[in-house]
């Protein structure tokens, strides 16, 4: 099995095993490194990057596995550009909590500004690589309709919290260049504060990297549900769990831009997420009723 991934795509695999190795040596430099940069501690960037980029490149992988002929060989360069872009920020993420300072919109001096902005471009190129794979993969025909209309949705929404990442960039009221900082996770205060366990969201204002996270991670959310759904995987469910979960990933983001914690929602969000929850149940029944053809009905994957 182990051999198998390794063969999906090198470059991103031998990314992964670079990020497995770094968890624990961040993991390890929370518990020795007392420095503490926006009220967390300053290793804790640098092992939430290495969780979160060890299923990414794993994920993108598999994905490009999938693809063959002329198809593959362009998405093998993609991967493989993606691969050195992880490599780049990382670099730059591990190498500025060394310096003590800030990776993200960080303009201190001209060096920090000179590496976020890299770090951006870096970004765009990821964004533009993966939206590339994702058409192509729209374009690929699969045996298995239910497994491939999630691959091509998980990709899609995964985008979408990619494309979270731009929004923060943006400069916040009060920030200026002079002030060393633009851009933040929170909205309706300044990053820092209060916050939840583990993932260090805010509890107290809107925050970005909730959408983010979770729009993301649908590249394995989403194959990991179609998995389980074992015998009941079919074309419509993947379409169900699908838009449930792009759902649940445009409300958490809505419910950042109006400055609004996760965990403090209000009315509004409430009832917003319960029809997504109730519209799924429902969609989840639709797609279990005795059907004919599920693929000519939703398009042969």
């Amino acid at each position: 099995m182990l051999k198998t991934a390794y063969n999906w795509h090198r470059p991103l695999m031998l990314f992964t095993l670079s990020m497995v190795v770094l968890t624990p040596i961040a993991a390890l430099g929370m518990l020795l490194d007392d420095r503490v940069l926006v009220d967390s501690p300053i290793w804790f960037k640098p092992f939430k990057f290495a969780v979160s980029f060890v299923l990414y490149s794993a994920s993108l992988a598999w994905f490009i596995s999938l693809l063959d002929g002329r198809a593959h060989r362009i998405a093998w360069w993609l991967g493989t550009v993606s691969a050195l872009v992880g490599v780049g920020e990382m670099a730059i993420i591990v190498g500025q909590v060394v310096r003590g300072k800030r990776s993200h919109f960080n303009f201190e001096t001209p060096l920090d500004a000179a590496l976020f902005s890299a770090m951006g471009t870096m970004v765009v190129v990821l964004w533009v690589a993966n939206l590339v794979i994702a058409l192509m993969l729209l374009r690929k025909k699969f045996a298995d309709p239910a497994l491939g209309w999630t691959v091509r949705f998980s990709l899609l929404i995964a985008l979408i919290g990619m494309g979270v990442g731009f929004l923060m960039t943006q400069p916040k009221p009060g920030q200026s260049i002079d002030q060393g900082t633009l851009g933040a996770h929170s909205i309706g205060g300044a990053d820092g504060g209060p916050s939840m366990p583990f993932t260090g969201w805010s509890t107290v204002y809107g925050d970005y990297r909730v959408g983010h996270f979770i729009g993301m991670h649908a590249l394995q959310f989403l194959p990991l549900l179609i998995t389980l759904a074992g015998r009941w995987a079919n074309a419509r469910l993947a379409w169900v769990i699908s838009g449930g979960y792009l759902g649940l990933t445009l409300l958490v983001i809505w419910q950042a831009m109006r400055a609004q914690p996760l965990i403090k929602p209000d009315a509004l969000t409430l009832v917003v997420a319960a029809v997504i929850v109730a519209g799924t149940a429902l969609g989840v029944v639709w797609a279990r009723q005795p059907q004919q053809n599920t693929e000519k009905e939703l398009v042969a994957a």
